[in-house]
This record gives structure tokens, C-alpha cells and sequence, in this order.
């Protein structure tokens, strides 16, 4: 009897610790509103990294499987999509938004929501995109892990 307790609690012990983890925690109003404030200001860093043009800092704020799904359908992964922000071309990471949402659906989520207008560099036009962007808590700040971009039609030349 005391070997099989004993077999049971080295078991027990041994569980790998996702068995352990808890689930994401669902905030409260006021908490959401504090996790959305804290997602606009990453989007915030985010744009002045690419503005600065800080590649260091630019690869830490992106998830290591990042990916980006382009207005014409084309995925870029983490390193094309740094290529393309640190060479300046146009993104909706740094770009202006109009009707941005954040949804807070865990404490380990967010989801961001707008449109943005945005001047393409291969004839000039300016082109209207709504995009999703998905963001996770990391144990220092947020991440961006995906994003999609869907042109809903040319703006202005």
C-alpha cells in the first residue's frame, strides 16, 4: 500500500507543468479598458520603432510566428514583414487609424480592429484597408503574432 502511494505521489509530481497552468483569466470591465489602453500604447512603440528604424527592437515586439496576410492575399512572415517596415515601406503597424477597437477577450489576448489609409508605392494611390491584428501577452509586454489587411478600395491619388 505505502509503494503505491508512493509510486502515486512521484506521478503526481512528475506531471508536465501544462497539465498545471490555468486557463486565461476573463477581465472585468475596468480591466479590459486598462489591457486595451496598454495594447494602444504598444501599437505605439511599434510605430516609433519602425519610424526609428530599430531592427533590435522590431524583432523582439514581433512574435517569433508572426504572419501577415496582405490585402492581395500574400503571407509575409516575421522577417519579411521587419524587411518591409524597416525599408519604409507602407504597413498598417505604423500607418494612421481611423475606427480602432480593441477587444479584450483573456488577460493572455487582444484583438485590434481599424482602417487605415495607406499610399501604395507602386502607382501612387491611396488605398483604404481594414485590418485585424492579433496581439499576446508576453511576460514583459505584447507581442504582435498576426495581422490581416483587406483593401477595401482606393481613396484618393
Amino acid at each position: 500500500m505505502l509503494k503505491r502511494l508512493l509510486i502515486g505521489c512521484l506521478l503526481a509530481c512528475a506531471m508536465p507543468a501544462a497539465a498545471s497552468a490555468h486557463p486565461p483569466t476573463l477581465l472585468s470591465p475596468s480591466a479590459e479598458k486598462a489591457t486595451a489602453e496598454e495594447v494602444v500604447a504598444f501599437r505605439k512603440e511599434l510605430a516609433a520603432a519602425i519610424a526609428a528604424k530599430d531592427a533590435a527592437r522590431l524583432r523582439e515586439m514581433y512574435a517569433p510566428s508572426f504572419v501577415h496576410t496582405q490585402g492581395a492575399g500574400k503571407l509575409d512572415g516575421k522577417d519579411a514583414r521587419l524587411v518591409s517596415a524597416l525599408a519604409g515601406d507602407p504597413v498598417i503597424e505604423n500607418a494612421p487609424v481611423e475606427d480602432l477597437v480593441v477587444r479584450v477577450p483573456s488577460d493572455w489576448v487582444a484583438v485590434a480592429t481599424g482602417v487605415s489609409s495607406i499610399r501604395s508605392l507602386a502607382d501612387g494611390m491611396t488605398y483604404s484597408f481594414r485590418w485585424t491584428a492579433v496581439y499576446v501577452r508576453t511576460p514583459t509586454s505584447w507581442n504582435l503574432a498576426a495581422s490581416q489587411a483587406t483593401r477595401l478600395g482606393e481613396v484618393k491619388p
